[in-house]
């Protein structure tokens, strides 16, 4: 019931944000998130025996997610983040903190990044990319346990089928074309099933990705601040990779969007 309720209050707000909010707004509601989710990767990453980034992870992140030249701030990030290793006491572990610093930024604020790009190609393709990993989860949940029979990864989510996620798959492609009928009608449906299919299993991956970020540290959830749902990073983990793949898709084929 938890999860249920804090899913009511959030898809209205996210849906406001992206389709009809102030572009401040939207930015300034990115960044929150993105603050809070790098901090949660950060414990994980503490977790793991990588010295923590703090603040200065954070503000990497928020230069990733708002400067104009994007190759620039990914190889300035980069930089910071073995300088930062230089503090190491123990120098076997540096190479794991510079990678976790550049990791986390780039893993968290590129993907919002790509959000903010999306929406400004049309409102209704960033929406579409939330939708098809929101339709998946919860295809994915009714028919892995109504039909789960075969485990997809074991070793880092056990109760993940993979009749779940073809379910996920169907879920999310059937409501993105819903959606793309009505909001996205010019664009060929082949096109919008084919980047919504490619969108979700990008979702699902990164799904399993920060399952196993947080298996590897012992942790079940990467925080608790939302009921139901753990952490920000838990709740956003899917859209993290689905979002940045259906960016990509649409720069590849402009002509089709």
């Amino acid at each position: 019931m938890k999860r249920v309720a804090t899913a009511v209050v959030l898809i209205p707000l996210v849906a406001w944000l992206i389709l009809a909010g102030p572009d401040w707004a939207f930015r300034t509601i990115l960044a929150a998130v993105g603050l809070i989710a790098f901090q949660e990767y950060d414990q994980i990453a503490g977790a793991q025996g990588a010295l923590r980034a703090g603040i200065p992870g954070m503000v990497a992140g928020l230069a990733l997610l708002l400067t104009p030249d994007l190759f620039v701030t990914i190889v300035l990030v980069a930089m910071v983040g073995m300088t930062l290793a230089l503090r190491s006491p123990d120098l076997s572990r540096c190479t794991m903190t510079a990678a976790s610093f550049t990791l986390g930024v780039v893993y968290i604020f590129g993907a919002w990044r790509c959000a903010i790009e999306l929406r400004a190609i049309n409102p209704h393709w960033l929406m579409l990319a939330m939708l098809v990993s929101w339709a998946g989860d919860t295809a994915a949940l009714y028919v892995g346990k109504a039909f789960g029979r075969h485990k997809l990864a074991p070793h880092v989510s056990p109760a993940k089928t993979w009749e779940g996620a073809i379910g996920s798959v169907i879920g999310g492609v059937l409501c993105s074309a819903i959606y793309a009928h009505y909001l996205l009608p010019i664009v060929p449906l082949p096109f919008v099933i084919a980047v919504a299919a490619a969108g979700n299993i990008a979702g699902q991956v990164g799904d399993l990705c920060e399952s196993m970020l947080k298996r590897g540290a012992s942790m079940k959830d990467s925080g608790s601040s939302l009921p139901g749902h753990g952490g920000w990073l838990d709740r956003i983990d899917s859209s993290l990779f689905s979002v940045p793949v259906i960016y990509c898709l649409l720069k590849v084929f402009p002509a089709s969007s």
